[in-house]
């Protein structure tokens, strides 16, 4: 399909020119900073670094900036420079519950060990336009909840609700395997819980959106309750075997959401709360808050439920949450495919004289 590209050079490389002017703009306008993007694009710069699998602010900034804004050109870009980066280890597991938290809330329970924690979020904006905003050089209003020490003490809902027997339980895999992957391994079916989540991790947040939707709509076989939704910083550990401990790397920005939702039992199985998980970079409640809805659905022959619905399909689901790979698929249609187009051509050519040609024979048959 791709031998008949050939030629065009030229304009090619015009157009890299003309991408280049209409990224810039008017030049009499100040050109934005990789810095202004990172600190005020930032739920922005949080999905690139989800759908690129790649944790770095100033990298998601500078390909906002190269990509015009489009993000899944953006996240094309941390993928493709990832894959140049070398690989020297893997981190320890991160610890959500000793998250330095800026963010906490919980739509099940009122009153929670440590408090709910607003913080920055628009759920409670109005959709007005700030013209203020327009203009530049604003003074910046520090928050009161941003300045008062928050208590230490959040366990996280589903670890009170399993503290009574009422959660289900989530252990490891017999044998605590190595997770799998997906930077370096394609997905296979069945696929595990690992596999799943660091799809949904990398998907779509669009797609992720609609599937979730779509439960909520009827379809699917539950009913989500936000358990808890946090964010704020984690430690990430390396575990170097040449000193034999632990070091700390630094702290990346997570947003973990949980979902609670219900479950009749089953034979062996008492009547329990079951959960859906997602955990991803930034502050991209909106993603997580789906993706969680959307492992749940996808854990629903786990629980001998029915799959129905798309949502429940694990195949559908991981296949076509990868936006990368959804735009590549669609967008290729765009090349030459002169060839192809020109042998379907002559086959409706062809159908259409046989068509003809019988017509005639069945007239003069008649006559």
């Amino acid at each position: 399909m791709y031998v008949a590209v050939k030629g065009g050079e030229a304009a090619i490389l015009a157009t890299h020119d003309l991408v280049a002017e209409e990224r810039r703009g008017d030049p009499a306008v100040p050109e934005l900073s990789v810095a202004q993007l990172r600190e005020q694009m930032a739920l922005a710069v949080a999905r690139v670094m989800n759908e690129g699998s790649l944790f770095d602010e100033d990298l998601a900034a500078l390909a906002l900036k190269q990509s015009q804004g489009d993000a899944i050109e953006a996240a094309f870009l941390m993928r493709a420079y990832r894959t140049t980066l070398p690989r020297f280890g893997s981190s320890e597991p991160v610890d959500t519950a000793a998250m330095a938290i800026r963010r906490r809330i919980s739509a099940t329970y009122k009153d929670l060990p440590g408090g709910q924690v607003l913080g920055p979020t628009y759920d409670y904006t109005h959709r007005l336009f700030d013209f203020a905003l327009a203009a530049e050089g604003g003074e910046v209003k520090i928050a009161p909840e941003a300045v008062a020490p928050l208590d230490r003490t959040m366990p996280r809902v589903p670890d009170i609700l399993g503290a009574e027997g009422l959660m289900e339980p989530e252990t490891p895999p017999e044998g605590d395997p190595r997770p799998f992957d997906l930077t370096r391994d394609p997905v296979e079916f069945p696929a595990d819980r690992d596999v799943r989540l660091q799809t949904l991790a990398r998907g779509d947040e669009g797609f992720l959106l609609g599937l979730a939707y779509s439960v909520q709509r009827g379809f699917g076989g539950n009913h989500p309750f936000a358990g808890e939704i946090r964010m704020g910083e984690v430690s990430v550990g390396f575990d170097v075997p040449e000193l034999g401990f632990s070091i700390d790397l630094g702290e990346i920005t997570l947003t973990e959401c949980q979902m609670v939702n219900q479950f009749q039992g089953a034979k062996d199985v008492p009547p329990q709360f079951t959960r859906g998980y997602g955990l991803v970079f930034g502050h991209c409640e909106r993603k997580a808050m789906s993706m969680a809805i959307v492992d749940r659905a996808l854990k629903a022959r786990q629980f001998g439920e029915s799959a129905d619905y798309p949502a429940q399909q694990e195949e559908f689901v991981l296949y076509h949450a990868d936006n990368v790979e959804a735009a590549g698929f669609v967008e290729h249609l765009k090349l030459p495919h002169y060839v192809d187009f020109q042998g379907e051509l002559e086959l409706l050519r062809k159908i259409r004289r046989e068509q003809e040609e019988r017509a005639a024979a069945n007239r003069e048959a008649a006559e």
